[in-house]
C-alpha cells in the first residue's frame, strides 16, 4: 500500500477507492437513516467526507491527465466514472492499472 503513495497514479487510486466507498455509505447507509430513521446527522458527516474527496479524485484526474498525458476520452471516462456508483472501481481496474 505504501508504495502507492510514491506517484500521482498511486494517490488517484487510494483517493478513487476512498471516494467510492464514501459514495456507497452515502447512498446506502446515510440516506436511508437520515429518511427513515429520522438521522440527517450521518448524511451531514458523510456528505462533508465524500465532497471532499469527490474534489480531491477530480483535482488528481486532472493531474494524471497533465502527467500522463491521457486522452481527453479518458479523463473524461475517469471523471464520469466518479459520478456512478462503483464507477471509481471500474476506473480503477479499467484505467488506472
Amino acid at each position: 500500500m505504501i508504495h502507492l503513495l510514491k506517484d500521482t497514479l498511486g494517490r488517484l487510486r487510494i483517493i478513487g477507492f476512498l471516494e467510492g466507498i464514501s459514495f456507497l455509505v452515502l447512498l446506502f447507509i446515510a440516506m436511508p437513516l437520515k429518511y427513515m430513521a429520522g438521522q440527517p446527522m450521518a448524511v451531514k458527516i458523510t456528505g462533508m467526507a465524500h465532497g471532499l474527496l469527490f474534489v480531491l479524485y477530480i483535482l488528481y484526474v486532472l493531474m494524471a491527465k497533465i502527467e500522463y498525458r491521457w486522452s481527453f476520452k479518458k479523463a473524461g471516462l475517469a471523471l464520469v466514472a466518479s459520478l456512478v456508483p462503483f464507477g471509481t472501481f471500474w476506473a480503477d481496474v479499467k484505467l488506472f492499472r
